[in-house]
């Protein structure tokens, strides 16, 4: 179901390349020849495409991926060094970037990171933006601003979020890498498989997710990461309002049906 794209030139080479098959989106980062770095283009670019992909109601899930060695080694710090004494410019870059993340989250569909490489700063925060992510076992993470003189506050954000908070912080005062089963067992990512076996673990998963109701997983979603920031009591009066309005849906009485009729079931959303 993963679409692959083309590499060109890399002058001729977008930022971004974007492929649907199936109800299935696939975003690649490609900038192979700058590990990914998230330029401002390439940052317009994935902002472009989350919104477009936010409209469009034949997706079912989105594949993030990357071409290259790299899935993505943070922001471009050519364009950072450039920028570095503007406050405003600054600013601006981590705004920009920190609407990508959150963009990712306010999907109604599961993104799902398919890391084949490297991953570090806000590249790793990219990771941890996703609801899913599969990365072959070479694969290794980092959140290295500091060897820099930069603390990784923005990508703190998301890496606090999947990383228990002591390991977060360690992380993010070292600048150490971890490798993909030490980031599995952390929780950064879901599953770390064999570099040959990447594609097909994340299809797997894929199609995991386009076989349920997508009015389900649009009800559920949006409801999950809100009620992670509330209360215990708010939390269970907002599920239950949200398991309310999904129940009123179609695909909940051809679900129920075909569970007693023991068939398959033939969504309607």
């Amino acid at each position: 179901m993963i679409e692959h794209a083309r590499e060109h030139e890399p002058e001729h080479d977008p930022p971004i390349v974007a492929n649907t098959r199936d109800g299935v989106a696939t975003l690649w980062l490609n900038r192979p020849q700058q590990l990914n770095a998230l330029s401002d283009a390439m940052l317009e670019g994935l902002q472009r495409e989350l919104d477009r992909l936010a409209e469009d109601r034949s997706v079912r899930c989105i594949v993030l991926a990357a071409h290259g060695r790299a899935f993505s080694a943070g922001h471009d710090l050519g364009e950072m060094r450039r920028r570095q004494r503007d406050y405003e410019s600054c600013r601006e870059l981590f705004a920009r970037c920190s609407r990508v993340m959150q963009s990712i989250r306010a999907l109604p569909v599961p993104v799902i990171a398919r890391v084949q490489g490297l991953a570090t700063a806000a590249g790793c925060q990219l990771v941890g933006s996703c609801d899913l992510a599969i990365a072959a076992q070479t694969a290794r993470f980092a959140v290295s601003g500091i060897n820099v003189g930069l603390f990784c506050s923005t990508p703190s954000v998301a890496l606090a979020r999947n990383v228990a908070t002591k390991r977060a912080f360690d992380l993010l005062v070292t600048g150490r890498f971890i490798d993909a089963p030490t980031a599995c067992a952390w929780g950064l990512i879901n599953e770390s498989v064999p570099p040959d076996e990447l594609d097909a673990a994340v299809e797997r998963k894929v199609r995991e997710i386009v076989a349920k109701s997508p009015a389900a997983i649009r009800h559920g979603k949006a409801m999950f990461y809100r009620q992670l920031a509330m209360p215990l009591p708010q939390a269970y009066e907002l599920a239950g309002e949200v398991m309310a309005r999904n129940m009123l849906e179609d695909d909940v009485a051809e679900g129920i049906d075909a569970f007693l009729e023991r068939r398959t079931p033939v969504w309607k959303s």
